[in-house]
């Protein structure tokens, strides 16, 4: 039982310590970042746009009420009113108030397509802002990229100077040895120790970098990294050319929405058919001849068919096409800008990835000489040949050799993976 509980504890750890690696903190930041909460308010939106302009045909009803006073009314013609009043009838003519509570109720036939283009230009809108959030998302992606290459260049640089400093302190021990046996000068091990303490201190300097720098990506990524490790991601080639960029996906919503737009104006021109119905309770009613005999309030109602026709609306349909047509260039403008932006990105990257890989074939030949001449240093240094001064040269320039192949290959991985970026692959 001890030993079952024993290799589940030995699981757990080795899980818990494995390294972060770059997906995992950029997925976590993308989901961390505030902005991503934009998704969720732009699909509310565009449904509550959507519902506005389905409303459009629900019957339109409209309550009413009135009251007035106007100087005239109509009358009967007074040879009219003298012949009535010799029959006994008494005609008073219309009152000067007047007072009515009605509704009006009107129903679309055909509204020449505006409704069905108002809908189509909130989901452009709704998509045009999700593709800006895209945009921005994936910037972000670039910024976690640079602080995780960032740390992984301070961990090999901690790293070689943890191997010089475990060198010099071996020589430090040497040399010490040699000046109590008065075979060397105690200027040798001051030498040796000057340099092992700018080492340490170096060391210092460094790992307060990584820690800041770790903080910087505990920031983005919204909670403590797992390991004191990052993964240092695969070596990868990229092949292809062809960007797929939110960027311009952002393009093509912005020309979505032109057209949406497009055919808004063209619908506005259109007449708009369209079923009514008024009913109204109050003085005068619509038989004037009984509104003149009686003042008592009285139900009306009218119902028909209406058309109307902004003909203004052709006043400024074309200047509001030209106005998009515009806006459609300014857009290619800008997309032949960010392609030509992402052509230099990509060749420089390329040119990059070039010269690092050419430099890292060397460098496994250079630090193989380096550490020769450095063991031969140290043969000679026993052998009373050389001083301290010279053997420190030739820790110096082994310790520089490693530290930069190691760095052309965390240089080589962030530029292929920066290439990836720019193309979004």
């Amino acid at each position: 039982m001890k030993r079952t509980l024993l290799t589940l504890f030995t699981a757990l750890w080795v899980v818990g310590a494995s390294a972060q690696s770059l997906d995992e903190c950029r997925h976590l930041a993308r989901q961390h970042y505030p902005e991503i909460r934009q998704y969720d308010l732009i699909s509310q939106t565009e449904q509550y746009n959507l519902s506005n302009a389905a409303r459009a045909w629900i019957p339109q009803v409209v309550l009413s009420g009135q009251a007035s006073y106007q100087t005239a009314t109509p009358t009967y013609p007074e040879a009219f009113s003298s012949i009535m009043q010799a029959n006994g009838i008494e005609m008073v003519g219309i009152r000067k108030d007047q007072y009515k509570v009605a509704i009006d109720v009107s129903q679309n036939i055909w509204d020449g397509g505006i409704s069905k283009a108002n809908e189509a230009i909130a989901e452009a809108e709704a998509a045009e802002q999700r593709s800006r959030v895209d945009v921005s998302l994936y910037d972000l992606q670039s910024r976690v990229d640079n602080i995780y290459f960032g740390i992984l260049l301070l961990d090999e640089r901690i790293a070689q100077t943890k191997a010089l400093i475990k060198v010099l302190g071996s020589n430090l021990k040497r040399m010490k040895a040699y000046h109590n046996n008065g075979v060397a000068m105690q200027a040798d091990v001051d030498a040796i120790e000057a340099e092992l303490l700018t080492a340490q201190q170096t060391l210092g300097q460094v790992e307060s970098s990584r820690t800041s720098y770790r903080h910087i990506l505990e920031v983005f990524i919204g909670q403590e990294l797992t390991s004191d490790t990052l993964e240092r991601p695969a070596m990868c080639e990229v092949t292809s050319r062809t960007s797929a960029r939110p960027e311009l996906r952002l393009f093509d919503a912005q020309e979505d929405k032109l057209n949406a737009q497009r055919k808004a104006i063209n619908s506005s021109v259109m007449p708009r058919f369209s079923a009514f119905a008024q009913g109204y309770y109050g003085y005068p009613g619509m038989d004037m001849f009984k509104s003149m005999v009686s003042a008592e309030w009285t139900l009306n109602a009218i119902a028909g068919v209406r058309m109307t026709w902004n003909i203004g609306a052709f006043y400024t349909k074309k200047n509001n096409l030209e106005k998009l047509n515009i806006a459609s260039r300014q857009i290619a403008v800008q997309r032949d800008v960010f392609l030509f932006n992402t052509q230099m990105m990509t060749t420089q990257d390329d040119g990059e990835i070039a010269r690092l890989t050419k430099a890292i074939e060397d460098d496994d030949r250079i630090v193989e000489l380096r550490h020769r001449v450095r063991m031969a240093a140290e043969s000679q240094l026993d052998n009373g040949v050389i001083d301290a001064t010279d053997l420190l040269r030739k820790i110096t320039d082994e310790t520089n050799a490693t530290l930069s192949r190691s760095t052309h290959e965390i240089e080589l991985l962030q530029a292929i993976y920066r290439l990836k970026t720019t193309l979004n692959q």
